[in-house]
């Protein structure tokens, strides 16, 4: 209806207002009142490390307004969760795919947030968990660009997420993440690899995720063994191709450490591994207790011991493979130092780390050139080609 009708005494135009808190100011004032729990997720999960996991930025804005106002993480993240699946639940057939996806996907990042402060396995956690997955799993429907899988092992199964070459494949990789961020929250980058032509498994390792919230299977110093089967399921699913691992955060410590041992990984990715992780201190608070909960232990001398077997600068038979670091120059938990002694004490002539100046942890601030840089390199030591040049 035109304004000139509407003036002319027809009905008026209908207006539809979407509500939100909005963006609120995180000063010292409004979060020094706030309970230590709020405080601290407001602290660690950052506007780019939320992004970085894949929560929209307008949910990660919400989602800390609401914080600041008072709510409750793990309440205020699950509404939101509930406020996206709304739009798409029980209206399959009137939903267009890509809005049904989204909003899905939405949704699972959300829930995969609510329980990032949880530090002990209960039931509403593995609950809030295999919610978010089947969320995820529901997203990979109408386009099947991604599908669940189950490996078996001597110890309990694997979880994880196979996302498929979009051209003709030149590789396989194994993509894992680290003491907390798994599989589906570093689904950009299996995305920036599929689309270059490498299948992808963003797996849950022993310790994280569904592999742990769902089948119990921790990390234990057989960890070894359950990567060995990982790397089983592709070489078997594709006899002969080439073999990449990335690593995220501690994931990348454990990528090397696999790297070095086993002959069929022709390229290797660390973002954010560390030289030791036995070597992080309890003073580090929640992050320590969740990797002595990775091991299924309330005993920290005891997950101590299961990180000692992380051992990324250990020689194997596999030593010379081509390497990658990706370090942020801003990253309070990973220095400088300790990304060149990683660098200089990798078992391998062949390597070389990228810096990007203002990085935090894993580069989520800068996740669209963090995903090109992995993908490019990993591409081209599958293809056997040497490391592309990195533009200033």
């Amino acid at each position: 209806m035109s304004a000139q009708q509407e003036a002319a005494g027809g009905s008026p135009a209908p207006v539809v207002t979407l509500t939100f808190v909005g963006s609120r100011a995180e000063t010292e004032e409004a979060t020094s009142r706030l309970p230590v729990a709020s405080q601290a997720a407001l602290r660690q999960f950052s506007l780019e490390r939320m992004t970085g996991y894949g929560v929209d930025y307008a949910d990660a804005v919400e989602l800390r307004a609401r914080v600041v106002e008072g709510e409750d993480w793990r309440s205020a993240a699950t509404e939101l969760a509930d406020a996206c699946l709304r739009r798409v639940e029980g209206t399959a057939g009137d939903v267009a795919p890509p809005t049904r996806v989204t909003y899905l996907r939405r949704a699972s990042a959300l829930l995969r947030m609510s329980q990032m402060m949880m530090l002990s396995d209960t039931a509403e956690r593995r609950a809030i968990f295999a919610r978010a997955a089947e969320v995820y799993a529901q997203a990979a429907e109408p386009g099947g660009d991604r599908e669940r899988v189950t490996i078996e092992t001597g110890r309990g199964p694997l979880t994880g997420w196979l996302v498929p070459a979009c051209d003709t494949p030149v590789g396989s990789a194994v993509l894992i993440g680290g003491v907390e961020g798994w599989a589906m929250d570093f689904d950009s980058l299996g995305e920036a690899l599929a689309a270059r032509g490498v299948d992808t498994l963003l797996l849950d390792g022993p310790g994280q995720g569904e592999t742990r919230l769902t089948h119990g299977h921790y990390l234990t110093a057989r960890w070894p063994d359950a990567y060995e089967r990982a790397v089983d399921f592709l070489d078997e699913r594709s006899p002969g191709r080439p073999i990449a691992f990335v690593g995220n955060s501690m994931g990348g410590s454990v990528a090397m450490a696999v790297a070095a041992q086993d002959v069929r990984i022709r390229a290797c990715v660390d973002n954010g591994g560390i030289h030791a992780p036995w070597l992080v201190p309890p003073t580090m608070g929640t992050f320590f207790s969740k990797m002595v909960a990775a091991c299924g232990t309330e005993d920290p001398d005891r997950a101590v011991d299961v990180w000692k077997t992380v051992t990324p600068l250990a020689d194997g038979p596999n030593a010379g493979y081509p390497l990658l670091v990706v370090h942020g120059g801003a990253d309070p938990m990973v220095s400088m130092d300790l990304a060149r002694i990683l660098l200089q004490g990798a078992p391998t002539d062949d390597k070389r780390m990228v810096v990007f100046s203002d990085g935090n942890h894993c580069v989520y601030n800068h996740k669209l050139d963090r995903d090109t840089l992995v993908a490019d390199w990993t591409t081209a030591r599958l293809r056997g080609l040497p490391s592309p040049e990195i533009a200033k």
